[in-house]
């Protein structure tokens, strides 16, 4: 089967790189010569580093290699079975790129995007048969994230969303099933770790290590919130953001916060830059937290209050089930735990308690606790 990859970037490539080793024969198009060298030296030196490692032998690292074609032309896209496009997030220029491919590719050809929060039955519409798009979600770096989103429009057919799950599920990865709703699980659910953080750290609470030693040290999870924003970039964090709020008119609870649209505009994006909420240059020191357990403890809380309330929103409106995402929140971002398994471990009602009680505080909608909490709270 012939896998077609649309977009030569970090993303584009490790996808390529995922269906390869999968013995997938790959052609990735990209306009520009320079991303397209990029990517190919990048997967010379991935497997390199495989073979290096004993992970591949030299044969099966040069097979793989063989397999994947880099070209700047969209014609190459004939005779692949599966095309998934993962280029900026704009919703015009993938509706561009979907009609072209449309053009090029057979009629049983499944199409996808990779979008992280775009709407699939919009890029769908730009086909003459939407029933052969849906959404295919990985996760970065793709090679070594397990999860995967299958995100079906209200016009895929249910043969397309079997035949993808059934490849992606082959390559290895944990697919999630999510409805065509802004951010879908992942990245819908995930938006108060770094916003609730931010708004902590705006009002004087604690700085940003303070508050990525609480979530860290105290509550487990792989990375604070500010570590990993400017490990992702604030263009790209700050971004999706604002393309989730802005996506669920303007509902509050995903509001963008100042702070890190004055550093993606001041060009500080984190990491890649050398500076965000930390100094990445040479010589810098991180700043030390306080590690007031009582201080710390209080932070933890209230920002995992507000992500199991997204989590069991997520649910009641059907955007997955209840297995699924739990599973997307472990394996796509690697919590510590699922986030309704937490609220069953924490008690509905203290994480009902802890919501209401910042709800009294600001009397803002964005901390209104979702009914089917206070419905399991009322009835349990």
């Amino acid at each position: 089967m012939k896998v077609g990859i649309v977009g030569a970037g970090a993303m584009g490539s490790g996808i390529a790189q995922v269906a390869a080793q999968n013995g997938h024969e790959v052609v990735i198009v990209d306009t520009q010569r320079a991303a397209l060298e990029k990517s190919r030296q990048g997967h010379e030196k991935i497997m390199a580093r495989l073979q290096e490692k004993g992970k591949l032998s030299e044969e099966e690292s040069k097979a793989i290699l063989k397999r994947i074609k880099y070209d700047t032309g969209m014609a190459s896209m004939e005779n692949c079975a599966l095309v998934i496009e993962a280029i900026v997030e704009n919703i015009e220029v993938k509706k561009e790129i979907f009609r072209h491919l449309d053009e090029l590719c057979g009629e049983d050809c499944i199409l996808a995007s990779n979008t992280s929060s775009l709407s699939i039955a919009s890029i769908a519409s730009a086909v003459k048969d939407p029933g052969k798009v849906l959404g295919i979600h990985f996760f970065n770096p793709a090679p070594l994230m397990p999860l995967v989103e299958i995100i079906p429009a209200i016009t895929t057919a249910a043969e397309t969303v079997d035949k993808a799950k059934s490849i992606i599920d082959a390559w290895g990865k944990v697919t999630v099933l999510a409805k065509d709703t802004p951010g879908f699980i992942v990245n819908r659910v995930a938006r108060p770790f770094y916003s609730e953080a931010v708004r902590i750290y705006e009002e004087g609470m604690a700085d940003p290590a303070t508050i990525d030693w609480a979530m860290t040290e105290l509550g487990g999870f792989r990375m604070g919130p500010f570590t990993l924003m400017d490990f992702i970039g604030h263009d790209v964090n700050y971004a999706v953001t604002e393309s989730v709020w802005t996506a669920f008119f303007y509902d509050p609870r995903y509001k963008p916060n100042f702070s890190q649209k004055r550093l993606v505009e001041a060009g500080r994006l984190g990491r890649k830059t050398g500076f965000g909420f930390y100094d990445y240059s040479e010589g810098a020191t991180k700043p030390e937290p306080n590690r007031d357990e009582e201080l710390g403890k209080a932070i933890l809380d209230r920002i995992v209050a507000m992500l199991i309330n997204e989590a069991v929103d997520a649910l009641h409106l059907g955007i997955a089930s209840a297995k699924d995402i739990d599973l997307a929140m472990t394996k796509g971002v690697n919590y510590p735990k699922g986030l309704l398994a937490w609220a069953d471990e924490i008690g509905p009602a203290e994480v009902l308690k802890r919501l209401d009680a910042l709800y009294d505080d600001y009397r803002e909608d964005r901390y209104r606790a979702s009914v089917l909490l206070r419905r399991k709270v009322k009835f349990s």
